[in-house]
């Protein structure tokens, strides 16, 4: 079986390296002149995948904005997983989840188990329960070619107080998850399956990130006020296995197709500029 690093690292090849978030957010929705409701919500996520789904290496739905809308909501989020995965982008579902024991499995299960109607490439999760509380989900992703991609320096303000805490051995919070995270990747090749959520709003992040051997997430650029440029100086000599990640300004040029095409074909040209350079 492929891993998921492997398919990450022919997909960023053959398209480039960006991920485009599917953020369906209310205010997006009545910009894009679409009713704040489940028909809205289906015709929004429609218009994207055509738009972009065969262009784009990486798509990440945001599961908070299907959810909201109750049952019909998560059904609409199974269809779109299933059109980005008929239009050969890698699915990553933004979760964020995080648990202990048969709770953390059964979102393993949820999200990384193929006989879920949720089935994805990847997801993200949350590690402030112990990296190791997460096993189950990078067990399960293991045996089935996923991924998991685990938070550590967040571009929100409030995350400092937390990822930046030392413990007793001198190390960050944040250093320990990447640290973690760089074991259960130890000799995979091309590229490990487990990665890190790193904000590229936070400047020099003053930790060590070479020795992951995975990939590095960087949302946060374009309207949250990071551009490509930026990459450099948060992620050092671990650039090369960066993948920065765009939502409103991509989905700012909706609903216009050929307007999401260029747009999204702008910011990728600016990713490749910045990541050529490593």
């Amino acid at each position: 079986m492929e891993t998921f690093g492997a398919r990450l690292h022919r997909a960023v090849a053959e398209r480039g390296p960006l991920c485009v978030g599917i953020d369906p957010h209310p205010g997006l929705l009545a910009r894009w002149g679409l009713p704040d409701d489940v028909e809205g919500l289906d015709r929004f996520c429609r218009i994207v995948v055509e738009a972009i789904g065969d262009r784009v290496a990486v798509v990440k739905p945001q599961s908070a904005f299907f959810e909201r809308f109750g049952s019909r909501g998560v059904g609409i989020l199974e269809s779109t997983i299933r059109q980005l995965r008929n239009s050969g982008s890698l699915v990553l579902l933004d979760v964020k989840r995080g648990d202990i024991g048969s709770t953390v499995s059964a979102y393993a299960s949820a999200y990384l188990d193929p006989s879920s109607p949720l089935y994805v490439d990847a997801v993200t999760a949350s590690p402030y329960l112990g990296v190791g509380s997460l096993a189950p989900m990078f067990e399960l992703a293991a045996a089935h070619g996923g991924g998991v991609f685990v938070l550590a320096l967040t571009s929100n303000p409030e995350g400092a107080a937390v990822q930046r805490a030392v413990g007793a051995d001198g190390r960050t919070v944040a250093q320990t998850v990447i640290d973690e995270i760089s074991q259960l990747n130890r000799g995979a090749e091309p590229l490990g399956s487990f990665g890190l959520v790193v904000g590229a709003t936070i400047g020099d992040t003053g930790h060590d990130l070479a020795a992951v051997n995975g990939p590095l997430l960087a949302p946060g650029l374009g309207a949250q006020g990071a551009t490509a440029a930026d990459l450099r100086t948060v992620f050092g000599s671990a650039l090369p296995t960066v993948l920065p990640s765009y939502s409103r300004e991509v989905l700012g040029a909706g609903p216009d197709e050929a307007a999401l095409r260029a747009a999204t074909d702008r910011v990728l040209g600016e990713c490749r500029a910045a990541l050529a350079t490593a």
